[in-house]
């Protein structure tokens, strides 16, 4: 047991799907997983372990932004072991079309944040993916028959802000959408020597002011959510 997470040791598989929304890592285990349990629920942030397709797989909800995301990823790579973890989360879209409901693979994420930086690394540069885990994701993907967008993200701080030029300037850079928590993932997956990569679905669009509700975030992508686990599970072991 972690300060955040209340599992048991050997109870967190060492690969990881994450996500903002615990609701969302409940459904995750739920309605895709066999034999699921949960091994913690401290602060209402639940994480679950099942199978998938013969392979042992945890789903763990990590709140929103980067700090909140970082308190888990930490617990999980010092204290459980994770080797491989892959966010599934949703995003606005910064380009007319790209439409709610399409699914994005980013390949690297650039911030504003300031955690990134107190971690001691560059918040100017861009934190990647890991290149296996989006080769392998792409093939599946169209094993699949599903059609994704790769390319760069934008991982800010804060959710609202009086900067009226920021989401132009984001376009303008070529950054195809906005979230809260994918250039932590992945600077922390660099400093620690991990296998990281994020999937989105886009579930509003910032340019054509199209957004889903709550129950649709929570419950939307299953097609991505299928892409996220026969990735992580069909991934070497490492």
């Amino acid at each position: 047991m972690s300060i955040h997470i209340g599992a048991a040791k050997g109870e967190i598989s060492e690969s990881v799907i994450i996500c903002g929304d615990p609701l969302r890592a409940q459904h995750i285990a739920q309605s895709m997983l066999t034999d699921s349990f949960c091994y913690s629920n401290v602060r209402g942030m639940l994480g679950f372990t099942g199978m998938y397709r013969g392979k042992t797989v945890s789903v763990q909800g990590t709140g929103m932004g980067i700090p909140s995301t970082a308190i888990y990823l930490h617990e999980l790579i010092h204290e459980y072991g994770a080797k491989r973890i892959i966010r599934v989360g949703t995003c606005g879209a910064l380009a007319p079309d790209l439409e709610v409901g399409k699914l994005i693979l980013a390949t690297q994420a650039f911030t504003d944040s300031g955690a990134v930086a107190t971690l001691g690394l560059d918040a100017a540069q861009a934190a990647v993916a890991n290149q296996h885990l989006l080769n392998l994701a792409l093939e599946i993907s169209a094993k699949h028959n599903t059609e994704v967008v790769t390319g760069p993200v934008f991982s800010t701080d804060l959710f609202y802000a009086n900067d009226e030029k920021r989401i132009p300037n984001w376009r303008a850079k070529g950054i195809l959408a906005v979230e809260m928590e994918t250039s932590g993932l992945y600077a922390m997956a660099a400093l620690h020597r991990i296998e990281a990569l994020t999937m989105l679905t886009v579930s509003d669009n910032l340019a054509a002011k199209v957004f889903y509700s709550a129950a649709e975030r929570e419950k939307t992508g299953s097609e991505i959510m299928n892409i996220a686990l026969d990735t992580i599970t069909e991934a070497p072991v490492l």
